[in-house]
């Protein structure tokens, strides 16, 4: 079963992802130690699509691989 977009903005939330402006249904979120755009399109009750979901983890295992690099 998909997840819905509001799950993956939360999690994106939780990694320390903070919202950019964005145009109509599309929301952007940028974090400091990842150099691309995470973009977001639809409604928070939609869906997610699997190149969606997959973008994300992606972007949140970046970020957990800067973070371990950094403790050590």
């Amino acid at each position: 079963m998909p997840r819905k977009i509001r799950e993956l903005v939360r999690d994106l939330v939780k990694a320390g992802f903070e919202e950019r402006s964005g145009k109509g249904s599309h929301r952007n979120y940028s974090h400091p130690l990842v150099a691309k755009v995470v973009t977001i399109s639809g409604r928070d009750g939609d869906d997610a699509r699997r190149h969606l979901e997959k973008m994300v983890q992606e972007a949140i295992n970046e970020v957990n691989q800067w973070r371990k690099a950094t403790d050590t």
